[in-house]
C-alpha cells in the first residue's frame, strides 16, 4: 500500500481564505500567506488551494499572487480555480504550481483534460469531482463551485476522467462539506472501485477516525480536510500519528512536540 497523504485545503476568495458549510455561507479564516507558512511547519504532505469564484465569475487566477504563495510553499502545491486553457495551466506551472486541479471546464471541454495531461503529464492533473447525493441514491456531478448540475453520474464521470488522463481524483461530498460529520464512505468508495487512480477523499472530515474510515474502510489514497484544520487543535503532523498508529503507512516526517 502506498503511504497514505495528509493534504490541508485552502479555498481562496477575493482577498483571502474562507470556509463554508454545503458550498455555502462562506466564512472568512484569514489571509493566505500566513496560513502556507503555519502549515510548513506542520508536516502536511502537500496543499490544495482553489480559488472558488474564477469559475462563477469567468476570471483568471492571480497569477502573481500565486507567486508569491508557491514562493512561500515547501511542499507540493495544487492550484485550481478558472482553469479553462492549457496557457493557464502553464502559467500556474510557471508561477510556481505543481500540479493544477482541474473542474468546471472539464464539463464544458472534456478534451481539455486529455490536452492538459498530454502537455504537462498526468501527474500534474488533478481532477476534481463535486458531488450530490440525489433522492433516488445516484451521486451527480455538479459544477461551478457545486451550483449547477451536471447531469453526469460520479461514477461514469469518474472513469472518463481516468480515461482521458486524469492522474489523480478529488471526490469532494457538497452535503457533507464544512459539517465533521465524517466523509461519504459510500461515495468515496463508488469512485476508489470505478477508478484504478490516487482517490483523495474529501468532504465533512471532523476528526482523526474520519480519516482512518476513509482509509480503511473505503480505500482512499489520501484524505483533504480544511474545517478539522481550520478551527479545532487538530495538526496535520497529529493526524499522521492517529493514522500510523492505525496501521496506515504514512510519510514519516512528523516531529515530535518540543519539550
Amino acid at each position: 500500500m502506498l503511504k497514505v497523504r495528509v493534504i490541508p485545503t485552502l479555498l481562496w476568495k477575493n482577498f483571502g481564505l474562507v470556509k463554508g458549510v454545503r458550498f455555502d455561507s462562506w466564512r472568512r479564516v484569514g489571509p493566505v500567506l500566513p496560513a502556507i507558512k503555519v502549515y510548513n511547519t506542520r508536516d502536511v504532505d502537500e496543499l490544495v488551494l482553489v480559488d472558488i469564484i474564477a469559475n462563477l465569475e469567468g476570471q483568471e487566477i492571480d497569477y502573481e499572487s500565486v507567486q508569491d504563495f508557491a514562493d512561500e510553499c515547501f511542499v507540493p502545491f495544487t492550484i485550481g480555480g478558472g482553469i479553462t486553457r492549457l496557457e493557464h495551466v502553464q502559467r500556474l506551472l510557471h508561477a510556481g504550481a505543481d500540479k493544477v486541479s482541474v473542474n468546471t471546464a472539464a464539463y464544458a471541454d472534456p478534451h481539455l483534460v486529455e490536452a492538459i495531461a498530454h502537455r504537462f503529464g498526468a501527474q500534474c492533473l488533478v481532477a476534481s469531482i463535486d458531488a450530490r447525493l440525489m433522492e433516488d441514491g445516484d451521486y451527480l456531478c455538479f459544477s461551478h463551485s457545486g451550483t449547477v448540475a451536471t447531469g453526469r453520474l460520479v461514477e461514469d464521470w469518474a472513469k472518463e476522467l481516468e480515461n482521458r488522463g486524469a492522474g489523480e481524483i478529488l471526490i469532494t461530498s457538497i452535503d457533507r462539506d464544512g459539517t465533521m460529520q465524517g466523509y461519504d464512505l459510500r461515495l468515496v468508495e463508488q469512485v476508489v472501485r470505478a477508478v484504478n487512480l490516487p482517490v483523495i477523499a474529501s468532504g465533512g472530515a471532523g476528526c482523526y477516525e474520519h480519516m482512518r474510515e476513509a482509509v480503511q474502510e473505503a480505500g482512499a489514497s489520501a484524505v483533504a480536510a480544511a474545517s478539522l484544520f481550520h478551527f479545532t487543535e487538530s495538526t496535520p503532523a497529529e493526524a499522521k500519528k492517529a493514522l500510523a498508529a492505525a496501521g496506515i503507512p504514512v510519510r514519516n516526517n512528523f516531529r515530535s512536540p518540543r519539550p
